[in-house]
């Protein structure tokens, strides 16, 4: 019974690696860069320990240790500042990473037809589930092993082969743990869209819980599996019941998947749905009300989280004074101008990396029209009184209300907050007018989308290399010393960094007039190329 059950999962977890090797790959070197590279930097940053030690005490503030978590900082040695600053927001990518991998096995096979293709063969019915949770929960053992042996051949005198472990292996269990929240709500959704935004609504839950009981209630922090990084200490007293707990939890959490999917009908959920209208109403008949009918969630979704973002680091302008002094890493980073405080450099650099962020949901809300176009629904609406150009000019308009929609909340978070922890804000204008100058550098973003659409739309994920490029240059080029040209290569580095340049209007018109080209010249390539089918 057993054996019919589980029929052939392991065939479906080769499909599974075939499928992703290039994801896989890519994110694990992605994680794996960022965490080797960090600890080669505070080498050279803070050689001695009178450095570290000011350091350590920069970050006793409450404002960080809600972003980074508690640790013990009596011995703030070159490892526990790598686990302290890193391990937190690490564990939280490789979260990111699991939600959107996990779910592309799961509910979007089930919603794009794929798993009942593969029922109809002598398949278990739980085979599909569980090659998933079998080919990931090996991924990130694989990732665990990667990380802690490649920290420990890094041949830090702090960073011994225990402590390298325990942080490869707290990623690891972190990413077993959030393969098993999704595909629970993989049974509880109908659609990948509300298992994604539900998954990732856990994640955000359990950094805030977790912010507030590490500052205030401790309780808190123990019911947040986040919180549970913290009191690993890696590279201090090297807690391992943490691991032990977030891995007992991840197969609860696989049992309860597995259960419910032997329960529930294939292609429903758990979830109740609510009853669509008898009559669609008449902006649902237009492609751009339709277009907005199917982002609703994620552009309400991202909304909020860039306005968190921009709280968060506008909560934090009020202990800039102190967290600054001594810490050379940051310094480096900020620009150097004469005549402007540490807040101000603070929050254009800020800015900046919010506006990156910003254009992440602005390409996402167009790559939507490929994405529509592969599960072969734009057919539909083309055989009718819809031209190519009225569909993609209404996905454009989307995308582009998008992008300045996450601007705005990310500049009136970080408002919001400085009025409450500044003795001398900034006006609103002028926040809001170090946000919205980099619209032009994202409708650019936005314009290199509708090109790869129009003549490419098989390389259209490349543009996320285009935006991760972006990010590395211009937030960590003053770390690298990196030169200037790099970050002319991107739109974003050609945008007076306010209130630090001078405003120019060239640059922008520039920006503007580059992403009308490239616009119509994708339009031009979408109307005469043929539609996936």
């Amino acid at each position: 019974m057993i054996d019919m059950i589980f029929k052939h999962t392991g065939l479906l977890s080769r499909l599974i690696l075939r499928r992703d090797r290039f994801r896989i790959p890519l994110w694990m070197i992605g994680i794996g860069f960022f965490t080797f590279i960090v600890p080669v930097a505070f080498t050279e940053l803070y050689g001695t320990q009178a450095q570290r030690d000011v350091m350590a005490q920069t970050m006793e503030n409450p404002a960080m240790i809600a972003m980074v978590g508690t640790h013990d900082l009596s011995n703030y040695t070159l490892g526990v500042m790598t686990a302290h600053q890193m391990l937190l927001m690490t564990a939280v990518v490789v979260g990111l990473m699991s939600i959107l991998l996990v779910t592309r096995h799961t509910r979007e096979e089930e919603e794009d037809g794929r798993v009942e293709l593969i029922r109809s063969l002598p398949v278990g019915r739980l085979s599909n589930l569980n090659a998933t949770l079998f080919v990931y929960t090996g991924v990130y053992i694989l990732l665990a092993l990667l990380i802690g042996f490649g920290l420990f051949a890094l041949n830090i005198e702090s960073m011994d082969l225990e402590g390298s472990l325990l942080y490869g292996a707290t990623l690891g269990a972190t990413g077993i743990l959030f393969a098993g929240v999704t595909a629970l709500f993989a049974q509880a959704c109908e659609t990948s869209r509300g298992t994604i935004g539900f998954s990732i609504a856990i994640l955000l839950i359990a950094y805030i819980v977790r912010g507030i009981g590490d500052v205030s209630t401790d309780f808190l922090s123990w019911i947040s599996p986040l919180g549970w990084i913290s009191k690993t200490e890696v590279y201090g007293s090297n807690n391992w019941w943490p691991i032990r707990l977030m891995i007992v939890v991840s197969l609860i959490l696989f049992i309860l998947a597995n259960y419910l999917n032997a329960r529930r009908d294939l292609e429903s959920g758990l979830l109740p749905s609510k009853p669509g209208r008898k009559y669609a109403s008449a902006m649902l008949q237009s492609p751009i009300g339709l277009g907005l009918r199917l982002q609703r969630t994620g552009i309400i979704s991202w909304a909020v989280g860039m306005f968190l973002i921009g709280v968060s680091y506008g909560s934090v302008l009020g202990d800039l004074d102190s967290f600054f002094e001594g810490n050379d890493l940051m310094q480096q980073m900020l620009a150097s101008a004469q005549g402007y405080t540490v807040t101000e450099q603070f929050m254009s650099m800020i800015m900046m990396i919010s506006a990156i962020i910003a254009a992440i949901p602005a390409v996402m809300s167009m790559n939507r029209l490929y994405g529509e176009e592969k599960k072969a629904r734009i057919e539909h609406l083309i055989v009718r009184a819809v031209s190519r150009t009225k569909l993609m000019g209404s996905f454009l308009v989307i995308s582009a209300i998008n992008g300045f929609v996450m601007l705005s909340f990310a500049a009136i978070g970080m408002w919001a907050a400085s009025i409450s922890v500044l003795d001398e804000p900034l006006s609103f204008g002028a926040v809001y007018g170090m946000g919205l100058v980099y619209y032009p550098a994202i409708l650019v973003m936005i314009s290199v989308a509708i090109l790869m659409i129009g003549y490419q739309p098989k390389f259209v994920s490349f543009n996320w290399l285009y935006v991760f490029y972006t990010f590395i240059v211009l937030y960590m080029g003053g770390l690298f010393q990196l030169s200037d040209w790099y970050g002319k290569l991107s739109p974003f580095g050609h945008i007076p960094k306010l209130p630090i340049d001078e405003m120019t209007w060239t640059p922008m018109l520039v920006l503007a007039g580059i992403a009308v080209v490239l616009s119509v010249i994708g339009f031009i390539g979408y109307n005469r190329r043929d539609m996936k089918c």
